[in-house]
């Protein structure tokens, strides 16, 4: 599974950063290093008003906050997963 997170200055102001380290932690909690890699990106072209652009695979996601974080983690991240 490929994660990218979007780094642009739009993201990057929303905090992408902050996504980067949480999305690193939990890479990290769950043993997942040999099954993500995570990159950055810039602009993935799906700018939102809030939160941050994620893209899991070919899949785009849109508004990633660290308030909405481990939902996000836990519905596209970690059942993707299992389902393989």
């Amino acid at each position: 599974m490929v994660i990218q997170v979007c780094v642009g200055s739009s993201c990057y102001l929303k905090g992408s950063h902050e996504i980067v380290e949480l999305l690193q932690k939990s890479v990290e909690e769950h043993k997942l290093e040999n099954e993500v890699t995570l990159t950055g990106s810039f602009c993935i072209g799906k700018c939102n008003r809030v939160g941050v652009t994620v893209q899991v695979d070919d899949d785009i996601h849109v508004g990633i906050t660290k308030e909405n974080f481990r939902e996000f983690f836990a519905e596209q991240i970690l059942k993707k997963l299992e389902r393989k």
